[in-house]
């Protein structure tokens, strides 16, 4: 059914970071939180002027057609958000095979900024606004090492298809935003608030809409009518300050990486409670327990460091990845088939960034009200990710205050093994389901899990019991 609403508030958040996609060994997420302060200011609703763009022509000239071992229907290009400023945002979008019976979904990946407001519209006519986190490349990133149709092979050179790719369920759009990551650009150096719109695909206009992401976003509409079906919240969703560091601690304890003494050191000293200053004692002992986990990739606790010498983790996923993308969007022939500027390329920008330091501490009351629209909420985690860890999450759904419609249970993939894919618990308009074994990346780590997870948020329910 579509939905007409007058305002839409909603917050997909992910622990903001420097190496949100670096893989560096040098990031630490528990240090990074003691450094954090506490005093980010909410979030206000801005208001900027919408630039409408004539679109005629602009499919025909975005159609990709010179990549290797192509076999589907794929466009990119920019969309003119602002003549007056010279800001284009960069997109990429790849069709369905049997595209006309297929939903239109969304991905947005985030980053190691706050919050951030552009005003976008494109592929379909109504006006949405956009408050996210999307200092990290959509194409890189999100298409290109975890759901999109293409892997890049360790040359850096050529592609390789990917078979958990999910634009077999859905046609996906991915957007680099804000102006300034990825392909996209702004020839005014502090102009980051984008608008746009963009009536390229007309076909769209009324298709089943989705949104879902690793990102912070919060979104509002205007009085209008899109088909607005449902939105899925994660990588691994940062929705609450005092849980994110709570949860934190517990994550690493509960997987045998931190001491008891330190883990009840910290539950005794440290109040992690909006607004409240941590003591010395508190730092000393979040110290204690980064010395103690020692060097880890905390995106998943149990895979191995780019610069290690396996090469893969247990899943198969290369953690080298973002590297061989790298290499392989910043080819001059590559930029030039995705219709993008000739430049360099980086798959996040700690630049803008760091500039960005405004943020709501919670966006539970936001999801509360999303839930009340009567669209499919789904938050989904990864339960090896330690970035931001699932045990947050668990601490942050009980604020909610809603009943539990299906209590905790497994959920199957598809196929005839009916292997176990993760947990799920079914509250009253919202649906919290973790992936097992995956990290933060959750397509990049189990993609069959992810691919199951992904029709099952389209379908609107998890498989409950393995294949016979």
């Amino acid at each position: 059914m579509k939905l007409i609403f007058s305002t839409l508030l909603l917050v997909l958040q992910v622990l903001p970071s420097v190496h949100a996609y670096g893989r560096g060994s040098s990031y630490n997420p528990l240090a990074n939180l003691m450094k954090r302060s506490t005093a980010y200011t909410e979030v206000d609703n801005h208001h900027f002027h919408v630039h409408i763009q004539q679109q005629e022509g602009f499919k025909l000239k975005d159609k990709i057609t010179t990549l290797p071992g192509q076999p589907i229907v794929q466009y990119s290009g920019y969309i003119t958000v602002d003549p007056n400023s010279g800001r284009a945002l960069f997109y990429y979008f790849t069709e369905s095979e049997d595209s006309a019976a297929k939903p239109l979904v969304l991905w947005l990946n985030g980053g190691n900024c706050f919050s951030f407001f552009f005003y976008i519209c494109f592929l379909i006519t109504s006006i949405i606004y956009l408050l996210m986190c999307c200092v990290c490349s959509s194409l890189g990133a999100g298409a290109m090492t975890e759901l999109g149709p293409f892997r890049v092979h360790a040359d850096g050179e050529t592609l390789w298809l990917n078979k958990g790719a999910w634009n077999k369920l859905a046609n996906l759009i991915f957007l680099e935003s804000p102006a300034g990551v990825g392909f996209s650009y702004s020839n005014t150096t502090a102009d980051y608030a984008a608008s746009g719109d963009g009536r390229r695909f007309p076909e769209y206009k009324n298709r089943a809409f989705y949104i879902t992401g690793e990102t912070q976003l919060i979104l509002e509409r205007n009085p209008t009518v899109i088909n607005l079906k449902g939105i899925a919240i994660g990588i691994n969703a940062y929705i609450h300050e005092e849980d994110m560091n709570n949860g934190l601690f517990e994550f690493y304890w509960r997987h045998t990486l931190l001491p008891d003494e330190i883990h009840k050191g910290i539950e005794q000293n440290c109040n992690f409670s909006l607004g409240a200053n941590l003591t010395a004692l508190c730092e000393d002992y979040s110290a204690q327990a980064t010395e103690a986990i020692g060097k880890i990739f905390p995106y998943d606790i149990y895979a191995p460091t780019c610069s290690s010498s396996s090469s893969q983790t247990n899943s198969g996923y290369d953690p080298c990845s973002d590297q061989y993308v790298n290499a392989y969007l910043n080819k001059p022939e590559v930029q030039k088939a995705l219709h993008a500027n000739i430049g360099p390329w980086e798959v996040c920008s700690d630049s803008i960034g760091s500039m960005w330091l405004d943020s709501p501490l919670t966006v539970l009351p936001t999801i509360k009200e999303l839930m009340s629209t009567g669209i499919r909420v789904w938050i989904y985690s990864g339960d090896t990710d330690a970035v931001v860890p699932v045990t947050t999450t668990s601490l942050s759904l009980p604020k909610l205050t809603v009943g539990t419609k299906t209590p905790w249970y497994p959920w199957y993939n598809q196929g005839s093994e009916g292997e176990v894919g993760g947990y799920a618990v079914e509250y009253e308009n919202i649906t919290f389901v973790t992936v097992k074994g995956a990290g933060h990346f959750v397509p990049s780590y189990k993609p069959e899990s992810a691919l199951t997870l992904f029709a099952s948020f389209l379908d609107g329910k998890l498989r409950k019991k393995p294949t016979p």
